[in-house]
């Protein structure tokens, strides 16, 4: 899975998932935009891995800084505009920025909720939209990945507004795959598990009894780095998935299709005698 003389922008691509899927990129000859929000050491170490990677392939490397957690109207189209005076064109677009920000539902406020479908949602449509409609000038077979999670599918305690915007990612995947496939634009997801980010790590690394929890639910008893996430974006990405239009890649070790993993051995024996 080759990018040569292709450029890809990846927004949230300091650090986490969205950095490891950088780095893949520039690794396989891609220039590579990353977005942050901020210059901080994630992002120097990113922009330093990818520019090792851009300089061995001849390509180039950027850092733009955006908050897109803000006033759409006044954050996407300078956005979209500062990276299109970096490079020539961009042929690739990795809508993975997000944030969980969440307070239990009976506290949830507007204000955070806004946020949250502003960061997660609204900016990769937007973005999105600014790109296919020079795609579509310029013919060229654009390609798009949003970053979702099992949690658009699967719920949890106190996540009502992250759960409910990856959700409409995976509807927005399939509603933008239906728009523009017509034009030779392709757009895809991926729904990583719980993986080792900067934000995960936080509690994995404090908690060993979270750790443990985590593996115990996966059926391949792995909690593994965001490095994992790569390899599916980039085939997703490249022409070698070419007829996959609107779909979703789960990266979750198993995690979304065990029903029961932990059940009390009373419970687990009785289940056994009633389907016997």
């Amino acid at each position: 899975m080759r990018f040569d003389n292709q450029t890809a922008l990846i927004t949230g691509g300091t650090q986490g998932i969205g950095a490891s899927i950088a780095i893949a990129l520039a690794k396989a000859g891609a220039s590579v935009v990353i977005h942050g929000l901020k210059r901080d050491a994630a992002a120097e170490a990113t922009l330093a891995a990818c520019e090792k990677h851009c300089s061995d392939n001849s390509s180039q490397c950027h850092l733009v800084l955006a908050d897109l957690m803000g006033d759409l109207n006044e954050t996407i189209a300078p956005f979209c505009d500062r990276v299109t005076s970096l490079v020539d064109s961009v042929d690739l677009l990795v809508n993975n920025a997000g944030a969980f920000i969440d307070s239990p539902y009976l506290d949830m406020s507007i204000e955070t909720f806004e946020k949250t479908f502003r960061l997660n949602v609204a900016s990769g449509y937007f973005i999105t939209q600014f790109f296919a409609r020079r795609w579509i000038d310029s013919q060229t077979r654009g390609r798009v990945l949003f970053t979702g999670s099992i949690n658009g599918f699967l719920a949890e305690p106190n996540h009502t507004a992250y759960d409910a915007s990856k959700g409409a990612v995976a509807s927005m995947v399939r509603s933008l795959c239906v728009a523009l496939a017509p034009y030779g634009i392709r757009v895809n997801s991926i729904a990583p598990g719980l993986v080792r980010t900067p934000l995960t790590n936080q509690i994995l690394d404090v908690d060993p009894a979270a750790i443990a929890w985590m593996k115990l639910h996966t059926p391949n008893n792995q909690v593994p780095s965001a490095d994992s996430c790569a390899g599916a974006a980039l085939f997703l990405l490249s022409d070698l998935a070419e007829h996959v239009h609107g779909q979703t890649i789960f990266i979750d070790g198993g995690m979304s299709a065990w029903q029961q993993p932990d059940l009390p051995n009373a419970l687990r024996s009785a289940m056994i005698q009633t389907t016997n």
